[in-house]
């Protein structure tokens, strides 16, 4: 059989084969061309049953080939024997078989098959470009022994057949039916296709409607009639000959698509492979376009690459080609288009997020997003005294995530606080701290100048600069931000070697001597023995404080101004230890359940339901692992009240008051640097995110997300919270979460991709989630931290691998004759691919040590 690929049945009988490409002997295309210039052809049959078309193909056969009345007869009752299918069983299916039946295989007094049944090959070929053949072939006898009769409607076995849900819906069967026949002097050939599909009964292994039918019996002294079956069942699982096959008026209309079939055959020398190994289907295919325009020139891949060719690589692409980018002349021209081009979509963006994809993408960017809040919030509050802290971050996160996702032009944004901000942030208060300005009062003036350039940026369309991004500077920001990612997950781990060091001159040979003691020195009397009875720590047995001392907890001891004496008192290796664990545990773990999809494990439905929920189902295994062992590794700190970090400051910050009039005129100069960061940080993630390989829907909004931002900026400089932007690597997750496949695929293909869930559910939940953190305390303090960081490696790392420059970086390294066959390689020098990626290196190298210093504010100047 054959749904895009041949499967072909053991020489058991009790299972299919792997799905392989077909390897046809050059001779039996030929034969199937004599066949097909020779036999009958009935185009546009009106038929209804399997005996009528028979009836039909008998009758219009050519005078050199014609049958006698009793053969005809004789050839149309083997016909309408039921053929022997063989059904896909399930474990369950062939374990009850094997303890119920007596006897297996062919052993002596066993059944054995018709004959007569075995010269059926039965297919189906699919509108969709699909084609499914089960296949049986041999020999029938002058007498054929007496069988079951073809069934005019489908049998229970094959409406119950769960092979049919491998089949696009809308799809049609074609059948090919070859084999030898004892009483027939000469070949009967005809190929058929019927002007309306039509259910053929019990012909075929799964219920569906016919259009196509090849028939060739023939006496025994012709052997190659299996192979000229397969050439058939191959030629209409081709794609282009199956529109030829639709639309063929006459014979020689479809002798011309088998020779374009022919013109496109490679053939391979016998001596050079093994003509029984089985090829197994290739990653990706050429598309229809690349087939019947091979020759075009404007139609070959150029030197940056065929993605396809490059193994599925997303590599950015430029929406500049469509019109969202395009300049109109007018005032808020690009904001209008926008968002007339989004105010459609805006109910479906509800209702396409109906899916369980989609709780499984907002539990995962929740607990991203958490712990960027928390990290980012940790940091700003050592940068401004706290005058904004992890609780600020918590609330600005939620409320600035909402609203832009609520009316933003591309709501799979994730915002977030970066780098670049918190640098700003760090240099801002230090100049506020040295002039004596209020913080907070000089930030609230550079938002508003902010948001003011920002509103110029989105009337004047700026945004069509975006346009010049190339692939250079898009995989320099996405490789500097995913690289970041990695560095600051694995710099928290190595933290906390610090947090909870380890004895790295514990003996076993000495563990009598490690001992840790409290000293409560100012309770006892120096000189005396005994100690003083005033202001004596409750739990201080009077009639033996000093034995009670040894049972003192290191709290206990600290509480009351005592410390700790010993030689094992500040080691605790087995915290490390295990966090290191649950960090590498949980990036392993999420990277090997995102890639269960392809495995061969399991039924589809449940591969696909693990791949989704892969990052949910490692947290809660090694959080499940981290309760059992009961160890006090860190864990996540989610503030409890809803009041500012920093008593000194409220919820609302004032204009004036605190600074002189002229701040609000100076604080112009600082917002021009802070616009230039939030423009290109905002938009170069935005072109990566609307990449052409993501096949979004509902396009782009790059004048209405920045308008977003910059009002936001607002509220958040009015209210004290931190400033927002697009956060590339957390929406590059979000988008890799609601990636959409095929629900149906061919055995041996590739799940079709078939977009991205385009909707505004996901981000709303996961900031509503967010805004409540707080309220979650309780349950969220039981999450390692070291769990999260490990998810954060993932992140950076799944980002880093959708970027080409990864495969060029591996090619430095590989040798000319092991390097993959990557489409650009085939234009483009191998020097000038080497170069290009080095000289990438070294700007990334520039901007990390940039980033590293007090000028990374103009990062995304020189990125």
């Amino acid at each position: 059989r054959w749904i895009k690929f041949e499967e072909k049945v053991e020489d058991g009988g009790e299972r299919w084969s792997t799905p392989h490409v077909p390897a046809l002997p050059l001779h039996s295309l030929f034969q199937l061309r004599t066949c097909l210039q020779k036999g009958a052809m009935l185009l546009d049959l009106d038929a209804t049953s399997f005996k009528e078309i028979i009836d039909k193909a008998l009758c219009e056969q050519p005078e050199e080939a014609e049958l006698q009345p009793t053969l005809g007869e004789r050839l149309a009752a083997l016909l309408l024997l039921q053929p022997r299918h063989q059904p896909t069983k399930s474990l369950l299916q062939i374990l009850a078989e094997f303890g119920l039946s007596p006897c297996r295989g062919r052993r002596h007094g066993c059944p054995t098959r018709n004959p007569a049944q075995d010269i059926a090959h039965t297919g189906h070929s699919l509108a969709h470009g699909f084609c499914f053949l089960p296949f049986f072939a041999g020999k029938a006898k002058g007498r054929s022994e007496p069988g079951a009769q073809l069934s005019k409607t489908p049998l229970k076995e094959q409406l119950r057949n769960q092979f049919k849900k491998k089949v696009p819906p809308g799809s049609e069967a074609a059948h090919v039916v070859v084999g030898e026949v004892e009483f027939l002097e000469k070949p009967f050939t005809a190929f058929i296709r019927l002007r309306h599909g039509v259910s053929l009964g019990s012909l075929a292994e799964v219920a569906l409607p016919s259009r196509f039918l090849f028939i060739l019996l023939g006496p025994p002294k012709m052997k190659a009639y299996h192979e000229v079956g397969r050439a058939m069942a191959t030629l209409l699982m081709d794609e282009l000959f199956q529109r030829v096959a639709w639309h063929a008026e006459h014979r020689e209309d479809l002798m011309a698509g088998m020779e374009a079939f022919l013109d496109e055959l490679i053939v391979l020398p016998p001596g050079k492979w093994d003509p029984s190994a089985r090829i197994p289907p290739p990653s990706c295919l050429p598309s229809l376009r690349r087939r019947t325009a091979v020759n075009s020139p404007d139609q070959q891949p150029h030197g940056n690459g065929d993605m396809a060719g490059a193994g599925h690589r997303a590599s950015p692409g430029h929406p500049h080609c469509g019109e969202e980018l395009e300049r109109t002349g007018r005032l808020f021209g690009g904001l209008l288009r926008d968002i007339r081009r989004k105010a459609p979509w805006y109910g479906s963006d509800f209702s396409d997020a109906l899916h369980p994809q989609c709780l499984s993408a907002v539990l995962y960017i929740y607990l991203a997003t958490v712990t960027n809040a928390i990290t980012f919030g940790g940091m700003l509050g050592d940068a401004t005294d706290n005058m904004q802290g992890v609780l600020e971050s918590f609330l600005g996160t939620a409320f600035a995530g909402f609203i832009f996702c609520l009316f933003s032009g591309q709501p799979l944004t994730i915002l977030s606080s970066t780098g670049p901000v918190l640098v700003f942030e760090r240099l801002l208060f230090s100049f506020s701290q040295d002039h004596s300005l209020d913080y907070l009062e000089f930030r609230l003036w550079i938002g508003l100048w902010v948001a003011f350039f920002g509103v110029v940026l989105v009337a004047t369309e700026a945004s069509h600069l975006v346009r010049y991004f190339t692939r250079f500077t898009e995989e320099g920001f996405c490789a500097l931000i995913s690289l970041i990612f990695i560095y600051d997950s694995l710099k928290k781990m190595l933290s906390l070697a610090d947090a909870f060091p380890i004895n790295w001159q514990y003996r076993l040979d000495n563990v009598t001597s490690y001992s840790c003691t409290c000293n409560l020195r100012r309770l006892f009397n120096p000189i005396l023995t005994c100690p003083t009875t005033t202001h004596l720590p409750p739990f201080l047995s009077m009639q033996s404080p000093l034995a009670t001392l040894a049972g003192l907890s290191r709290t206990q001891c600290l509480d009351w101004g005592g410390h700790l004496l010993g030689t094992s008192c500040q080691y605790v290796p087995d915290v490390t230890l295990i966090s290191f664990l649950l960090f590498g545990g949980t990036f392993l773990s999420c990277t090997a359940l995102k890639r269960f999809r392809s495995s061969r494990y399991f039924p589809a439905g449940v591969r696909k339901l693990v791949s989704d929920f892969a990052v949910i189902l490692a947290i809660l295994a090694f959080c499940a692992i981290d309760a059992i062992l009961g160890l006090e590794t860190p864990k996540l700190l989610v503030p409890s009240e809803l009041k500012p970090t920093n008593p000194a400051r409220g919820w609302i910050v004032f204009p004036f008051g605190a600074n002189p009039w002229w701040v609000c005129l100076v604080s112009a100069v600082p917002a021009v640097l802070v616009t230039i960061l939030i423009f290109m940080d905002q938009q170069i993630t935005a072109v990566i995110l609307n990449r052409r390989e993501y096949k979004l829907q509902k396009g782009a909004g790059f004048h209405l997300d920045l308008l977003c931002v910059s009002l936001l900026m607002v509220v958040t400089s009015v209210t004290g919270l931190p400033w927002y932007v697009s956060a590339t690597v957390i929406s590059l997750a979000h988008m890799e979460s609601l990636r959409k496949e095929s629900e149906t695929s061919a055995p041996g293909e590739q799940p079709e991709f078939l977009g991205i869930r385009e909707q505004r559910l996901t981000g709303l939940a996961v900031f509503i989630l967010m805004g409540v953190s707080v309220f979650m305390a309780p349950v969220l303090k039981h999450i390692p931290m070291p769990v999260l960081y490990g998810v954060f490696l993932h992140m950076g790392v799944a980002a880093l691998n959708s970027i080409q420059l990864l495969d060029r970086v591996r090619l430095l390294l590989v040798p000319a004759k092991h390097q993959p066959d990557l489409a650009y390689l085939r234009h483009v020098p191998l020097r000038r691919v080497h170069l290009f990626t080095v000289i990438q290196l070294l700007c990334l190298a520039l901007l990390w040590v940039l980033k590293s210093t007090t000028a990374a504010i103009i990062f995304p100047v020189m990125v």
